[in-house]
C-alpha cells in the first residue's frame, strides 16, 4: 500500500515539524517548491521479505541464517550468530508514525512515491534485515549471505537503479569470493559496495584481519580498478547491542551503534591505503558528521606528535586523504553542519533521510533541513543535499534542476534523466 499523503504527526512526532523557516534561501527543500533542491538520500533501507536468504542459499546454511525465533512461551528472540541472544521487548507497541515507517518502502514503486512526499529525488539503498549478513565470524558464510542479498536486491531494484541505487554487500575477509562478487556486481551495474565496519565480525582483536593491513591490498586494487565507492554502514562489524538494562537503547545507539564507523575511516587514511589507491572512494553511512572534524584533527595531531612511531610515512596529512577521497552521511546533525565550511568538508558531507527507519527524518526532512542548514549558503546546501551523492554514486541529475550551474556541472559528469 502506497502512502500518498503526509499524515498529521502523533504526539511523539510533533517536534519533527518545528522549523525556523527558510527566509533568504534561494532554493527550497520543500517538495512542493518550484525551485526545489535536487535531493539524494545517501542512506535508505530496503524492506526484504523474510525468506530472502533461505530462498537463495545452499541448504547447508538454512539453519544458520539470522531470523526471529519464538520460544514455548511465545516470546520472540533474535537468532543471529554474531549477536548475543536478545529478547525482543517492545516497551510500547508501534503506532502512529512509527507504525507508518515500519510499513513503508515495501516495493520500489511505493518507495518512489513515498520519497517524493519528502522531496527526495533519489536514494542510495542498504539492507534492513540484511544488515545481519555480516553478523558471523564465519567469513565464507557471511559472503554467501551477501551474495544472496545481492541477488534479491538486484532482482527487485535493477530496473530502478538510476533513482533507487542498492549497494552490493561484500564480506572482504572471504577474499577470493569477495573479489569475484565485486566483479560480478560491478558488471551487473551496482553503483557502490557495502562493507562491514570490521572485516571480521566481533570484538576488537589485533591479531585478526583489518582494513589497514597489507593482506587486503589485492582487494583494494580490485575495487579501485572497478571504480565503485565503498561504504561502511554503522551497526555492522560487531554487535551494536552491547549494553543492557537502564538506558540501554540510548547507550547502544550512541556508543555501540554509531562509533564503530570511526575505525574503518581512520584505517584507510592513516595506513597508506588511501595514498596507495588514490581513486578509492570510501565513506561512513548513518554515523553522523559532527565527529569527522575531531577525528581528522586527532589523526593529524597523532601523526605530528607520534612521528617516532608512525609507519608508514605519508605524502600528505591523514586528514587530506579523507578530504580527497572520503565522505560521511547524516540525518540530523547541526553540530557537523556548523563545522562543515570551517573545516573544508562541504564536498564530503551527504544528507540522508534514512527512510523508513525511525531515526531518520522522513516525512519531515524539509523541516529538519531548515532547522540545521540555515548557516550554509545556497551552493553549500545544494552540494550536501544531493550533488555530492550524485557525483560519488554516479546518479543522474533530473533535467528540471539544470537551471542551476552547480547541478549542470555535476550532470556533465554523471548524466541526466527526465
Amino acid at each position: 500500500m502506497t502512502i500518498s499523503t503526509v499524515p498529521e504527526p502523533d504526539v511523539n512526532n510533533e517536534w519533527r515539524r518545528e522549523t525556523p523557516g527558510a527566509e533568504g534561501w534561494t532554493r527550497s527543500a520543500r517538495p512542493e517548491s518550484a525551485d526545489k533542491f535536487f535531493m539524494v538520500s545517501a542512506d535508505g533501507h530496503v524492506q526484504e521479505p523474510r525468506d530472502f536468504l533461505v530462498a537463495r542459499l545452499p541448504k547447508k546454511y538454512h539453519d544458520r541464517v539470522p531470523t526471529i525465533a519464538v520460544d514455548a512461551k511465545g516470546d520472540q528472540f533474535q537468532k543471529t550468530e554474531g549477536f548475543r541472544p536478545a529478547k525482543l521487548n517492545w516497551v510500547e507497541p508501534l503506532e502512529g508514525h512509527e507504525q507508518l515507517r515500519n510499513r513503508a518502502g515495501r516495493v520500489p514503486q511505493d518507495r518512489l512515491a513515498e520519497l517524493a512526499l519528502d522531496g527526495c529525488d533519489a536514494e542510495v539503498l542498504f539492507p534492513n534485515k540484511g544488515l545481519t549478513v555480516w553478523a558471523t565470524p564465519d567469513a565464507e558464510f557471511s559472503q554467501a549471505m551477501c551474495r544472496a542479498y545481492n541477488e534479491w536486491v538486484w532482482e527487485d531494484y535493477a530496473s530502478f537503479n538510476e533513482q533507487l541505487a542498492p549497494m552490493a554487500a561484500i564480506a572482504p575477509a572471504a577474499m577470493d569470493a569477495a573479489i569475484a562478487e565485486v566483479e560480478r556486481c560491478a558488471a551487473l551495474g551496482f553503483k557502490g559496495l557495502a562493507l562491514p565496519c570490521k572485516p571480521v565480525f566481533g570484538p576488537p582483536n589485533a591479531d585478526e584481519l583489518n582494513y589497514n593491513l597489507k593482506e587486503l591490498d589485492r582487494f583494494w586494487s580490485c575495487v579501485e580498478e572497478i571504480g565503485l565507492p565503498v561504504t561502511f554502514h554503522v551497526g555492522t562489524g560487531r554487535d551494536p547491542r552491547a549494553a543492557r538494562g537502564r538506558g540501554g537503547a540510548l547507550i547502544n545507539y550512541t556508543v555501540h551503534g554509531l562509533s564503530p564507523g570511526i575505525e574503518p575511516l581512520v584505517n584507510l587514511c592513516a595506513s597508506g591505503v588511501a595514498q596507495e589507491h588514490p581513486r578509492l572512494r570510501f565513506g561512513v553511512i548513518e554515523g553522523g558528521i559532527g565527529w569527522i572534524p575531531w577525528t581528522l584533527q586527532a589523526m593529524d595531531e597523532a601523526y605530528l606528535k607520534h612521528h617516532m612511531w608512525v609507519r608508514p610515512k605519508l605524502d600528505m596529512m591523514p586528514s587530506d586523504y579523507f578530504r580527497r577521497q572520503g565522505f560521511a552521511s547524516f540525518q540530523d546533525d547541526k553540530v557537523g553542519l556548523d563545522l562543515a565550511r570551517e573545516h573544508n568538508l562541504v564536498p564530503n558531507f551527504l544528507w540522508a533521510n534514512d527512510f523508513p527507519h525511525h531515526e531518520g527524518s522522513w516525512p519531515y526532512s524539509a523541516q529538519a533541513i531548515e532547522r540545521t542548514m540555515g548557516q550554509l549558503d545556497d551552493a553549500e546546501r545544494a552540494q550536501i543535499l544531493g550533488l555530492n551523492a550524485a557525483r560519488i554514486f554516479a546518479l543522474p541529475v533530473p533535467e528540471r534542476y539544470l537551471n542551476h550551474a552547480d547541478a549542470t556541472a555535476v550532470a556533465k559528469t554523471v548524466g541526466t534523466r527526465s
